[in-house]
């Protein structure tokens, strides 16, 4: 407890011992917290370094590491903020200054203010000085700002159309009733928009959004929730019909799916249809086209589901080893290009159930290729292949020698061996990228596209109905190629929607993300703005 000065001993002796003591005591105390501090700043890399791997070079086991590292800062960030003094006109600034603060930015211009005065002392009767009881007159004034948070608020719009007659000829005149995203609806093309993105970006099943509601006093109860989905993603349609024509004329697609639990009616358990993802992505290759991802639902995972997506598709088609993509490689329309990532989690789980020597320099052999796409990400086709026909060529020879070479002195049962085959039997789909500079060592793109399906499935946990999978894969289309292209979803899906039911079918392309204009940023792009 805090020493009042009448407790303090007149001895001085004894007042330097108890200086001293609370001098050590500062020290160690402030030897902790830049512990704790280092220990951020440590934790912060690991994870910066494991977000790197995870969402730049696909890598296994990370997901949950990354998500312990996140629970590990906030948890010491929160430590921090209970332990350290606050910074005042009374409180001495933290004596570390060597760790990085985040600056503080402006609170956005556009939100409303609600201005609190507070009325300087003075006499209550006279409003005149406290000291001298003279007339005070305003000089300045000082300006807090304090960012608090007003649940999101609903609005009624209330359309009113006058109805008028004539008094001459008695004609009655009327405007015509507005043009409603919902027909016979009562949802404007925000709460729609918000709804949907709620459901397919922040992962919040509709009952969920029903009970946030509730306590807002607002009556939307899930059926009526579940009909502003379905006949909105009806209204959609269209629009992800012309971003598939987009999507399917590209050079390169990149493809992947993934598994997404279906109720079966009446039977009370669930059974396992796909979810596909075909991304076109020039990026990388310094193309111009915008990037957007399709995805694409089916009951099964049959061959014929690819093949009936991609029957259109002309080009380098990046995917893993489903043997139902192979039908469409023998016509010469679609050429095949494997991922290096999938090779290399073969070896990766070798080495961590093993620790496998062997598997480490084969991880170590691949990785020096990744080092060298990290310098052509963003380059012309031709400077690409001029840069791997000079650095990664040679390493891609001396890889294949090496698997050859040491599948020949291990057993042939053995998982080291079965990942050397897989590398082996893929090896001239996985070296298109020597012969063609529009190819790419992996396929991360379509793996990133179904990262938002995986967490989403925690959440909604299965699909009511194929049905229901379908209009999931139209949203989540029109979601994802949002955010491919910078633009907040809910700002785009809120334009698209308020427009779409009375734009021309025929022109209705002109609603995709990169055509519409004045579309707000992403979050993460309007932060590091």
């Amino acid at each position: 407890m805090p020493i009042t000065p009448a407790e303090l001993p007149d001895d001085v002796a004894t007042l330097r011992a108890m200086v001293a003591a609370q001098a050590e005591e500062l020290a160690v105390a402030r030897a902790g917290i830049l512990e704790q501090r280092y220990e951020i700043e440590t934790l912060k890399a690991r994870l910066a370094r494991a977000l790197r791997v995870a969402f730049g070079r696909s890598s296994e086991k990370l997901r949950d590491q990354v998500e312990q590292l996140e629970l590990r800062l906030a948890e010491i960030d929160e430590l921090l903020a209970e332990t350290t003094p606050a910074e005042g006109p009374d409180v001495p600034t933290a004596a570390s200054s060597d760790v990085p603060r985040p600056a503080r930015r402006p609170l956005p211009a556009a939100l409303t203010r609600d201005v609190v005065e507070h009325a300087a002392p003075c006499h209550e009767a006279s409003g005149a000085c406290l000291a001298c009881g003279g007339v005070l007159r305003r000089l300045d004034e000082a300006v807090t700002e304090v960012l608090d948070y007003v649940p999101g608020s609903f609005r009624v719009i209330r359309h009113v159309r006058p109805k008028l007659s004539c008094r001459s000829c008695e004609t009655i005149t009327q405007a015509p009733a507005p043009s409603l995203p919902i027909r016979r609806g009562r949802a404007g093309a925000g709460l729609l928009a918000h709804v949907l993105v709620a459901k397919y970006c922040d992962h919040l099943p509709l009952h969920r959004q029903a009970e946030i509601y509730a306590r807002e006093d607002i009556d939307l109860p899930r059926s009526t929730l579940a009909d502003m989905v379905g006949q909105t993603a009806r209204l959609m349609r269209p629009l992800v019909d012309a971003l598939a024509r987009h999507v399917m004329a590209g050079v390169r697609v990149h493809a992947d799916d993934t598994v997404v639990p279906v109720l079966e009616p009446g039977l009370g358990r669930t059974r396992t249809a796909r979810l596909w993802t075909y991304v076109r992505d020039d990026r990388p290759f310094a193309g111009a086209d915008p990037p957007a991802a399709l995805y694409r639902y089916s009951p099964d995972r049959k061959g014929e589901h690819p093949r009936e997506h991609l029957r259109t598709f002309r080009g380098i088609l990046q995917a893993d080893g489903y043997a139902g993509f192979a039908g469409l490689y023998g016509d010469g329309h679609v050429v095949e290009a494997a991922c290096m990532a999938h090779g290399r989690r073969k070896f990766w789980d070798v080495h961590e159930a093993t620790k496998s020597p062997l598997a480490r320099e084969a991880l170590d052999r691949i990785a020096a290729l990744y080092r060298i796409e990290d310098t052509i990400r963003g380059r012309p086709p031709d400077q690409r292949l001029a840069v791997r026909e000079e650095h990664s060529k040679p390493l891609m020879t001396a890889l294949h020698d090496w698997l050859e070479a040491t599948a020949a002195r291990i057993s042939g049962r053995s998982d080291l061996a079965k990942a050397i085959r897989y590398a082996l039997s893929r090896w001239e789909a996985m070296t298109l990228m020597l012969r063609d500079g529009r190819a790419c060592i992996d396929n991360s793109a379509a793996e990133r596209a179904m990262r938002p399906i995986a967490i989403g499935r925690r959440n909604w946990t299965f699909a009511g109905s194929d049905a229901g999978g379908e209009r999931a894969a139209a949203i989540y289309s029109l979601i994802e190629t949002a955010k491919l292209n910078g633009r907040d979803p809910e700002d785009y899906l809120h334009r698209v929607i308020e427009r779409i039911a009375d734009h021309p079918v025929n022109r209705v392309a002109e609603l995709l993300p990169w055509k519409l204009p004045d579309i707000r940023p992403r979050l993460d792009q309007r932060l590091a703005a």
